[in-house]
């Protein structure tokens, strides 16, 4: 797991090695454990190392193969990084490291643009052509691992992190009102390739990028998600017993390819206790579990320990468990927020960043439950989605999903922010394009692929690497989800939904675990609003900064200040934190930067 940059000229200048310097050192958090670079005329390369893959020095980055003509920079793990190597070595490959970056190079020499279609795994990497002077880039299927660029008449830049971007300087950091729109009815979405800033894109999960040295792009989608379901029909204890077959396989994967030990991020909730299970069933010894916790409000309680707890209590693993007060919480607030490469309403990103300073300590690798939700059809409101048969599935997703609809959007928005419904109209292509036989099967395949990406899984990626931390992810295991795809809805959601998982937990995760009402990572404080967090947010909204940026109309912050308790989105979230949220990001991520 690391951090990645790169330069490369269309002017014929050589790259500006001193601006990937900058984007080099502010991505060191991502890799302390080694810092490299790479230039030849034209292209420069700039590495962070976290190891976790052969330790020694074969195998730092930026990694270059004279022989074959090829550099490398790479963020990620490939999984099935052994067979590939075996793979290659039969072919006459010979190997000077035992990691699975070396098996890129190889693999891309081999296959060429359809190198990453044989990846296993999380990875975000460029692979530079000596000879034929082009730049190939590529995301795995699900945006677990990120890459930011941006590029103007003369050149290209890339990065792990929007912030690696702006530190290399030249980057236009003008608003774009499409994204912003994104932003504010999808709870902090902004789909590939857009990002809040104009001129800042990202590479689209699943999809190669390729670049020459007069800039001319060609980029393809070497990965669908299918969501049709199979001729054969198949029982429910085949669709359970298939999915206990590929979550085990895709746990042990995630176990097995480091060479540190790997712990367990232990929420309470099903997804991360059946991770517990699993790894125990592997035989697995001396796991390290870590579980986080916060004060209670009123209305909701701040941990989930008497769930976790009975996990520990079955597997004896070594536990560690943290209670944060809430003074702390608003204490690092600003460093969480400085972490993040695009801004994220989730209450939780804080809890999670938190929680990796915690977990670093200890180790360097965990495993995460992010993603059953979206794949297994666990959020309420699935079901809701599912029993609506009015109107056309973008229409219902809309009514149950949106964090604001365009009426009320253009009412908080000043008029050079104002345009079409962008969201609704994306939205509907998108799930048109999904080819689903029914509107739930559009929705969760939509979710895994698109909006899974820049909320859940972009949190856990920026608040675990902000502390060397690499959080991995079984449950985006693109076999297991392409399984789970297919699985028809009536199965799915049986046991109020998340019906697989738990007929695969069932015997081996304690019941009231299994069948507790469905929980959240839970931070009260960023939910209902009230006390020094209300003082908080209003401090922003109200300052100068604000005021002059013109983003928001005063009447709609007046009237989600004088109550903001009454203002949640359709799913829960506090409409008054996500205004307070991206400008705050603005101030310490674009304006004080420039």
């Amino acid at each position: 797991m690391c951090g990645i940059c790169g330069e490369l000229r269309f002017d014929g200048r050589p790259a500006d090695l001193a601006a990937i310097a900058r984007m080099t050192e502010r991505l060191r958090p991502r890799g302390p454990d080694h810092g490299g670079s790479y230039s030849d005329g034209i292209l420069g390369f700039g590495h962070r190392r976290l190891s976790i893959i052969d330790l020694s020095e074969r195998a730092n980055q930026p990694l270059v193969d004279p022989e074959l003509g090829l550099a490398l920079v790479f963020n990620g793990t490939i999984y099935n990084y052994p067979e590939l190597r075996a793979q290659l070595k039969r072919k006459g490959y010979h190997f000077f490291s035992d990691g699975d970056s070396e098996v890129i190079l190889k693999a891309y020499r081999e296959w060429g643009e359809e190198a990453p279609e044989r990846f296993h795994g999380m990875f975000a990497f460029a692979v530079w052509d000596m000879r034929e002077r082009t730049l190939f880039m590529a995301r795995d299927r699900f945006g677990i691992k990120p890459f930011y660029w941006t590029r103007d008449r003369d050149r290209f830049r890339f990065a792990s992190t929007l912030q690696a971007l702006l530190a290399g300087g030249g980057v236009d950091r003008t608003l774009d009102p499409e994204a912003l729109h994104f932003q504010f009815t999808l709870h902090g979405v902004v789909p590939a390739p857009r990002t809040v800033l104009r001129e800042v894109r990202k590479l689209e999960p699943g999809h190669w990028l390729r670049i020459d040295a007069q800039g001319r792009e060609t980029k393809a989608a070497y990965w669908e998600l299918d969501v049709s379901h199979p001729e054969r029909v198949r029982s429910e204890e085949e669709w359970v017993e298939a999915t206990h077959e590929l979550l085990r396989k895709a746990v042990r994967r995630r176990n097995e390819i480091a060479d540190v030990p790997v712990g367990v991020l232990l929420s309470g909730g099903l997804d991360s206790s059946l991770l517990v299970a699993l790894l125990a069933e592997l035989g697995k010894e001396n796991l390290h579990t870590f579980t986080i916790g916060f004060e209670d409000q009123p209305e909701e309680t701040g941990n989930e320990f008497e769930y976790s707890d009975q996990v520990v209590a079955r597997y004896q693993p070594l536990h560690h468990k943290f209670l944060v007060p809430n003074h702390e919480v608003l204490e690092r607030l600003p460093e969480a927020v400085d972490a993040m490469a695009e801004p994220m309403f989730g209450q939780d990103a804080v809890a999670f960043y938190l929680l990796a300073e915690q977990v670093s300590k200890e180790i360097k690798v965990v495993q995460s439950g992010q993603g059953a939700d979206e794949v297994f059809g666990g959020y309420f409101w699935y079901p809701r989605i599912m029993a609506d048969g009015e109107g056309s599935c973008a229409e219902r997703l809309r009514r149950h999903y949106f964090d604001r609809d365009h009426a009320e959007y253009l009412r908080m928005v000043t008029p050079g922010f104002r345009g079409e419904d962008h969201t609704f109209g994306y939205v509907s292509r998108r799930l048109e394009e999904m080819g689903a036989e029914n509107c739930i099967d559009a929705v969760l395949g939509l979710d895994v692929t698109t909006f899974i990406v820049d909320d859940p899984v972009k949190r856990v990626d920026n608040m675990t690497m902000a502390w060397g931390l690499e959080a991995r992810v079984p449950f985006l295991d693109h076999e297991l989800v392409e399984l789970a795809a297919r699985c028809p809805p009536e199965i799915k959601f049986r046991s109020g939904g998340k019906h697989l998982l738990k007929e695969v937990a069932r015997g081996i995760v304690p019941d009231a675990v299994i069948d507790r009402p469905k929980g959240y990572f839970p931070m009260p404080a960023l939910k209902y609003v009230r006390g020094e967090f209300l003082e908080f947010m209003r401090s922003i909204l109200d300052s100068r900064t604000c005021r002059q940026r013109g983003l928001y109309q005063r009447e709609y912050i007046d009237m989600l200040l004088a109550a903001p308790e009454m203002h949640h989105t359709r799913i829960q979230g506090s409409k008054l934190w996500q205004l307070a949220l991206l400008e705050f990001w603005l101030q310490r991520n674009v304006d004080a930067t420039e």
